[in-house]
């Protein structure tokens, strides 16, 4: 069992491809049962807490949404010993409130990928069903929130992220009926990553740093790569100096109710559990054998 001080990870986002403050950085190569993560993750120091930072895309932005190895991802910051993950990506807005660089903390998921199959750590003998009604962190959004809105910046915790596939962004119709349904914001990359941390018990917060109004609004230009990029360099400034405050104030001890989300998730006994499934599942059964 894994007995050192609990992790916190970043999985950064288009334009955050280093952590503000990182002292004695490093890199660390994983490889996990589930391939390669996005690209090496660093690690060091901020605020006296160890963080591993991976780049959600890899540097340079080399991996599309759709070809993200989203269980690698989450299950090389697990082994690590990773309880906590601030994710920072870059959606669209669906409502006029929400308006460029500004920020939201997705309370709530809709689910249009066509990917569900490759949002789960399990299968190959076991079963497991964790509940996701809930899918993030009020206590951790809570500790983001307030620490943004004391920079100053314009933040808002609750709303609904709906994670489309891509790689396209979406047509006007698929956008207005986003819209007229309550969602907030758009993205392609999230919900897997809220997933997989659940059934690995970690905490997880986003930090959905809004770069465009997609194509709803017909006053405003149908959003394009070169319009986001406009938008990416204040985004990952404001994420940066947010993370810098927030992660000092994570607790050292591991026991929030998402740290303990298998306990009403696993139906297979352990009895029938095959012996390369439980090996290929490593860190996140440990506690159970």
């Amino acid at each position: 069992m894994q007995d050192t001080e609990p992790a916190i990870g970043v999985i950064g986002g288009s334009g955050l491809y280093e952590m503000e403050g990182l002292t004695n950085p490093r890199e660390v190569c994983v490889d996990t049962p589930f391939g390669s993560p996005s690209d090496v993750l660093f690690t060091g120091k901020v605020g006296g807490r160890d963080v591993y930072f991976l780049p959600r895309h890899g540097r340079g932005h080399r991996i599309m949404p759709h070809e993200l190895n989203h269980r690698a991802n989450i299950y090389a910051l697990r082994s690590l010993n990773v309880r906590w993950i601030l994710c920072v990506t870059a959606v669209g807005s669906l409502q006029p409130h929400y308006a460029p660089e500004s920020i939201v903390l997705p309370a709530q998921f809709f689910d249009r990928t066509s990917r569900r199959a490759e949002h789960t750590f399990f299968g190959g003998g076991i079963v497991a069903h964790v509940s996701f009604a809930d899918p993030t962190s009020a206590r951790l959004r809570k500790l983001v929130y307030d620490v943004a809105a004391g920079l100053g910046y314009a933040i808002h915790n609750g709303g609904t992220y709906v994670n489309m596939d891509g790689p396209a962004f979406s047509t006007r119709a698929e956008s207005e009926t986003n819209r007229k349904l309550g969602f907030d914001v758009i993205g392609m990359t999230n919900l897997g990553e809220a997933k997989l941390a659940c059934e690995a018990e970690i905490a997880l917060a986003t930090l959905a740093m809004i770069t465009d109004y997609d194509c709803w609004k017909v006053e405003e230009e149908p959003v394009t790569a070169q319009t986001i990029l406009g938008h990416l360099l204040a985004n990952a400034t404001a994420a940066k100096r947010i993370l810098a405050g927030v992660i000092p104030l994570i607790p050292l001890a591991a026991d929030w109710p998402e740290h303990r989300s298998l306990d009403t998730a696993l139906i297979t006994r352990r009895a029938l559990w095959p012996a390369d499934t439980v090996k290929r599942l490593g860190v996140i059964l440990e506690r159970f054998l």
